[in-house]
């Protein structure tokens, strides 16, 4: 269920910074017609720091309504307090997710045993699975694989997303772990390398995009043919990068309205939308991969 392509996905918003539920409907129905495997609901990408709890609800709500059980859906439930995260997971799981995405706490920088009685007190609440997920360039804090390994004896705690895009953590954290734990990266632009050396799929920024090329690179390289898989990634490994040129979701937000899949671009405060040099570069390498026309 938590394996291949996976995207991270946005959450639209109007002019006025109200959640776009019909957007929202409509790049569910772009992932599930383009082959993504996966959904994650406000994640990082889904501005899940600036949506309060009662929307952060709604629109997974509304998610897992539009996918309709044709697409496994992964709420995106982490918290720097385990008993909101406990709060948001017991909550979440009334609503049909398949699972929660927890991120490693920010500001605060738990100790590693401090990590896993987090994460272990966050499994305990609910029946669903757990994805961990490890982004030290957001979080500052890094969980290092030894934690990872105490944690995945945990029956819930399935797998984690590794945004560290460090392919020597990946080797380090395989010999620690059962092959049945999940691996997933959470950095396009070294995702393919990932699945090369073992990982099981990724949670990708750019599937936004480009899902359909996402998920075929990923079945190709999960089936082991490498070439065909880095063929792809060739064309739009420019994308992996400049969607990163500002904080996430700034350019992808962009893009999607570049494409008319999104009606407006706006994020949160205190993110802004992008300047417009950025949006020029990313403009023309959408023309040269094909995503637009003119």
């Amino acid at each position: 269920m938590f394996k291949g392509s996976i995207v991270a996905l946005v959450t639209p918003m109007t002019a006025d910074q109200q959640i776009d539920y019909p957007a929202l409907k409509a790049l569910v129905e772009f992932h599930v017609n383009a082959g993504t495997d996966g959904i994650v609901s406000v994640g990082t990408t889904g501005e899940s720091a600036t949506l309060p709890v009662d929307e952060h609800i709604e629109v997974i709500r509304k998610t897992v309504e539009y996918a309709a059980g044709r697409i496994p859906v992964i709420a995106g439930s982490g918290a720097n307090s385990t008993a909101e995260a406990i709060e948001l997971s017991q909550e979440m799981a009334t609503l049909g997710v398949d699972g929660f995405l927890s991120v490693v706490p920010y500001y605060n920088k738990p100790q590693q045993r401090g990590l896993v009685a987090h994460f272990e007190t966050i499994a305990d609440c609910t029946d669903l699975p757990v994805l961990l997920y490890n982004v030290p360039g957001r979080t500052v804090l890094d969980m290092l694989p030894q934690t990872v390994a105490e944690l995945a004896k945990h029956p819930k705690i399935v797998g984690i997303k590794d945004a560290t895009g460090d392919m020597q953590r990946l080797k380090d954290t395989q010999a620690l772990v059962d092959d049945e734990f999940i691996l997933l990266s959470g950095d396009d632009d070294t995702s393919l390398e990932f699945i090369q050396l073992g990982g099981h799929g990724t949670i990708s920024v750019t599937a936004n995009l480009v899902p359909a090329e996402i998920a075929q690179m990923v079945k190709l390289a999960r089936n082991g043919q490498f070439a065909e898989a880095q063929a792809i990634n060739n064309k739009i490994a420019q994308l992996h990068k400049l969607l990163f040129i500002e904080p996430n979701p700034v350019m992808p937000k962009w893009a999607l309205q570049r494409m008319g899949l999104i009606q407006s671009d706006i994020v949160r405060l205190p993110l802004v939308t992008a300047e417009l040099a950025n949006k020029k570069l990313i403009e023309q390498v959408m023309l040269d991969v094909g995503i637009i026309t003119n």
